[in-house]
């Protein structure tokens, strides 16, 4: 299973975003997905998570400026930022809970990550 991050980059503070992340491979299901950051000298935090049914969770810090969506018809998962602060710069990745197997649980698999750089 590969998941492939993409759409981040550099943006003025105020400006929007929007990151994709679409899973590949062979594999039955995938359960909940998330996006986390790692800014430098940083632990890794969760952004945001959605539940397969589409039920959402959102750091406070991103609360009110960050939305979370998925297509399961294209396992997929977006994240759309707005209001983009210079504390948001952080390498983010996605995160899915891919079962490979009908009888399997669940596996956490990791994308490559994705810079994001927000300007003063």
């Amino acid at each position: 299973v590969q998941l492939q991050a993409s759409g981040g980059g550099l943006v003025q503070a105020g400006g929007s975003l929007r990151l994709s992340c679409a899973a590949s491979g062979s594999f039955f299901n995938i359960n909940g997905m998330g996006w986390y950051r790692q800014a430098p000298g940083k632990q890794r935090e969760l952004v945001a998570s959605i539940s397969r049914g589409g039920r959402s969770n959102y750091a406070d810090s991103v609360k009110g400026r960050c939305t979370i969506s998925r297509d399961n018809a294209k396992n997929t998962v977006y994240l759309q930022m707005n209001s983009l602060k210079p504390e948001d710069t952080a390498v983010y990745y996605c995160n899915a809970d891919v079962v490979r197997g009908m009888w399997d649980t669940g596996v956490s698999s990791w994308g490559q990550g994705t810079q994001v750089t927000v300007s003063s």
